[in-house]
């Protein structure tokens, strides 16, 4: 169980896809859930979002950006080798509706995550216009794969070495500008998030997020990934990932994601000197 039939490195081998076998979990997924995937016996549990599932074959796709211990240890394993485990599928799957004008909005891995929904929302009869970005050219992800779950692609990088130079907001503002956005979904990097939603405030216009508190045992247990939204605690586990952008309190969140910096650093500092990397 839990095989890697595929493996697959972009963005220069920071970022990292994995097909796994996972029958059960595919043949229930919808578009915004995750799953937790644990290494092996001494590895960290892992939250992370589907970025493709494939009922017939009895997979699952998941993309990660190695910055860490955990991660780094997800890196090693090759094709052929197994996680521990992967639990799921867990979350809110996305509302998925049909006849809207859709802007998604994607930087960084969040655009795997990203990727289910939009193409969701194509078949199901919404026009789908997708803006995704990255810091250069070699950090962009699934820019194929987006632009067939899309009416209209637009790609920014901040350096200008593909694409639009700049970001992702200035795009978004202009469609904005031109009217008739029914919903912006935004998912990538927390401070992109923030600054999508106030942007997308200004025009009212119904914006989603998709936010990645630290996560322990995803069932709503724990409370570690617990976030404020509209002023009410809510748990990213059961309750989310998916939120009212609007409403988020995303300086909270930042602040939180923050919490076991030093410790995440220490942790992986020291496994490389023991090398159990």
């Amino acid at each position: 169980m839990f095989r890697i039939i595929k493996r697959e490195e972009m963005a220069g081998g920071t970022v990292v896809l994995n097909e796994i076998e996972a029958p059960r979990i595919a043949v229930k997924a919808r578009p915004g859930q995750f799953v937790i995937l644990k290494a092996n016996e001494d590895g960290e549990r892992i939250p992370l979002t589907m970025a493709e599932t494939d009922p017939a074959k009895g997979t699952i796709t998941v993309i990660y950006m190695v910055v860490g211990k955990s991660t780094e240890l997800f890196s090693r394993l090759q094709v052929g080798d197994s996680y521990q485990n992967v639990i799921g599928p867990l979350g809110q799957p996305t509302h998925i509706e049909g006849g809207k004008n859709v802007v998604c909005v994607g930087g960084g891995t969040g655009v795997a995550v990203l990727h289910p929904i939009a193409r969701g929302m194509k078949d199901a009869g919404s026009t789908v216009t997708s803006i995704i970005g990255a810091r250069n050219k070699d950090l962009l992800i699934l820019e194929d794969r987006m632009r067939q779950a899309s009416h209209e692609l637009h790609i920014c990088t901040d350096d200008g070495s593909h694409g639009r130079k700049g970001f992702v907001t200035e795009v978004l503002r202009e469609l904005l500008e031109q009217g008739g956005v029914d919903q912006v979904v935004a998912i990538g990097p927390v401070p992109m998030m923030k600054f999508v939603s106030l942007l997308t405030k200004e025009f009212n216009v119904p914006t989603l997020v998709s936010l990645n508190p630290i996560m322990i045992d995803g069932t709503g247990m724990c409370g570690g990934c617990r976030v404020s939204v509209g002023g009410e605690t809510k748990f990213g586990c059961v309750d989310g990932p998916e939120f009212d952008g609007h409403k988020v309190d995303f300086d909270e969140l930042i602040l939180r994601l923050q919490a076991y910096t030093e410790q995440e650093k220490l942790s992986h500092h020291k496994c490389k000197c023991k090398g159990e990397l």
